[in-house]
């Protein structure tokens, strides 16, 4: 096996650990990392949504970004770059946040839930990669956002500074934010550990090149299966651990079914189409919610523009009602999910036209 393939599994079973560390620690179950979900209780704590049951400033976001950007310096990959179709990725990153609200989860959580014995996370596996071979169709056909230039050093560092600002004004004054004082908000793994456990993910995941859309769109396009054995990796990890905690603790790490799982819902419908939104709004992107991150903290302005409309949606979504809960999703989800769809397939068939003209 390639050097390269057993750095890409060696992270995804280290991201695997890592996560039900940080759930042993506190995190809440099946959630040790949820790019999602985590960006949506630091969207509540800075006052952008009011949902009082999400609401935290996450270490695990920080520490991702931070541990991309030093392993990117340290490595001599971080490049400064921008300029390619900035506008559309923030509106694909509001679409993507909103279709992972929907499931209750991104595609590292998704595995996560897998993990726990989580089985709408099939169904969310199978919207997932269904997104993903529809958006693979349309770049097969021309979709592009075009490529980035190099630009200033500052550029790239905006969101970095961002992350830090926010964990030191954070630590400094925490009474300015917003902290839930129950539902997943409130079930956190101490900061510094959860901190420290995230920037060596982040280091990691950029020099592995880790992304969870990557693995199945190289599969198809590529009949490349280096960034699928990350995915398979993290679900090994993970499976394994929530099996031993189970033996150790007397605590239930893994629930086999449908019914009953920790921040999930059964609505397999909603399940698929959300994930779905996910798959296809990511392969556009030219990565997952993990994966801009860690672009992010190498330069990359458009996928901090990206993470923004990330956390732009997640606020919509609690403002507007369209996030789902364990009860299963609203009127307004519904709703919402149709409206991604329409615009992303709009959006997409005119970028294709475009390319072609």
């Amino acid at each position: 096996m390639k050097k390269e393939n057993l750095f890409v599994i060696l992270t995804g079973v280290v991201i695997g650990i890592a996560a039900l560390v940080l759930t042993a620690l506190g995190n809440p179950a099946n959630m040790g990392f949820c790019i999602a979900c985590f960006e949506r209780d630091i969207a509540g704590a800075v006052g952008l949504h009011s949902a009082a049951k999400v609401q935290y400033v996450r270490p695990e976001i920080i520490g991702l970004v931070l541990g991309s950007f030093l392993m990117a310096l340290a490595s001599k990959e971080w490049k400064a770059r921008a300029g390619s179709s900035s506008a559309l990725r923030f509106v694909l990153g509001a679409f993507v946040m909103i279709g992972a609200l929907a499931f209750l989860g991104c595609p590292l959580r998704m595995v996560l839930r897998l993990a726990g014995g989580d089985l709408n996370a099939v169904v969310g596996l199978a919207g997932f990669a269904a997104g993903i071979f529809l958006g693979t169709i349309f770049i097969r056909k021309g979709f592009t956002l075009q490529r980035n230039y190099a630009t200033k050093t500052l550029d790239g560092t905006v969101l970095p500074v961002v992350m830090t600002g926010l964990l030191i004004l954070f630590l400094a004054v925490p009474t300015l934010f917003k902290l839930s004082e129950e539902g997943p908000g409130s079930k956190h793994a101490p900061f510094f550990i959860a901190l420290v456990i995230a920037l060596v993910v982040g280091a990691l995941a950029q020099k592995s090149r880790l992304c969870m859309v990557g693995g199945i769109r190289d599969l198809v396009l590529f009949k490349e299966p280096k960034l699928i054995l990350g995915f398979a990796a993290i679900l090994v990890g993970a499976l394994v651990c929530n099996l031993i905690l189970t033996s150790m603790t007397g605590t239930s790490y893994f629930h086999l079914g449908f019914a009953d799982q920790p921040v999930a819902h059964n609505d397999g419908i909603m399940n698929f189409l959300g994930m779905g939104i996910v798959g296809w709004g990511s392969v556009l992107l030219g990565g997952c919610p993990l994966r801009q991150l860690i672009l992010t903290g190498e330069g990359n302005s458009d996928s901090a523009v990206t993470v923004t409309g990330f956390v732009f949606g997640a606020a919509l979504a609690h403002n507007f009602g369209t996030a789902s809960s364990a009860k299963g999703p609203g009127a307004n989800g519904v709703v919402a999910v149709i409206a991604c769809y329409a615009v992303l397939l709009i959006v997409t068939l005119a970028n294709v036209k475009a390319s072609k003209e």
